[in-house]
């Protein structure tokens, strides 16, 4: 990964700063983990930035690809916990957004109630090393 400057702001941002990372991160939040889900989010992301982003996120280590299904590419997706490590982040931007920007929707409950060790087990599948059974 090349990142533009030392700055640990400006380096995240190289990673989830485009306006679509976020919102896949957001998503594994509350339970999506298939290219399909993703796709049927509200914000309508196009397939090809759908793959693109997925790959990143990967590379990256803030997610990884459980249950590749047999001759596809695709499987089900899960946050690592270098990525869960970014749910508070969320949490307070979607609060900042809840509380500053005029009608805009709620977060579910359950995005709120998310907490970083919910997602601790998937670290170990971090590497994008598939386990037999993981879900």
């Amino acid at each position: 990964m090349q990142y533009r400057s030392g700055c640990p702001i400006a380096s995240a941002l190289d990673i989830v700063g485009d306006k679509w990372s976020l919102l896949l991160l957001r998503s594994m939040v509350v339970g999506a983990t298939s290219y399909s889900d993703f796709l049927a989010a509200p914000e309508r992301i196009s397939t090809n930035i759908l793959s693109e982003r997925l790959d990143r996120l990967e590379e990256a280590g803030i997610i990884v690809q459980v249950h590749r299904r047999r001759g596809s590419r695709r499987g089900a997706y899960a946050l690592t916990e270098k990525g869960a490590a970014l749910i508070p982040a969320l949490q307070e931007l979607a609060r900042w957004g809840e509380t500053h920007l005029p009608d805009r929707w709620a977060a579910p409950d359950r995005f709120y109630a998310a907490r970083v060790e919910d997602f601790a087990n998937n670290s170990g599948r971090a590497s994008g090393r598939q386990e037999p059974g993981a879900p």
